[in-house]
């Protein structure tokens, strides 16, 4: 199965929404995220991740706050954000680490 750090560190670019589901703002995000996953798929991943469910990882990316957007290229966390975004405004930043 694969790991947390084996999806990060793959050659594509990743997409993580850091979310939790009594959030209001994260349910706004919820289908915008849906659409990234559909519109770059063999580009980039992206996931979501419960912060409720996986508070190991939340505290070690320092999530503060819900929801948090953070693209990883190759391990490393190249951009984050925290709050409701537009989705063409998130698929400007995912595409900058297109490859």
């Amino acid at each position: 199965m694969e790991t947390f750090k084996d999806i990060i560190n793959g050659e594509k670019p990743v997409l993580i929404d850091f979310y939790a589901t009594w959030c209001g703002p994260c349910k706004v995000m919820s289908p915008t995220i849906e659409a990234l996953g559909k519109e770059l798929i063999g580009q980039a991943r992206v996931l979501k991740i419960d912060v409720d469910k996986n508070e190991a990882l939340a505290n070690e990316y320092r999530i503060q706050s819900v929801p948090t957007l953070i693209i990883f290229k190759k391990g490393e966390a190249v951009w984050r954000a925290s709050g409701v975004m537009e989705k063409g405004a998130l698929l400007q930043q995912v595409k900058k680490f297109i490859d």
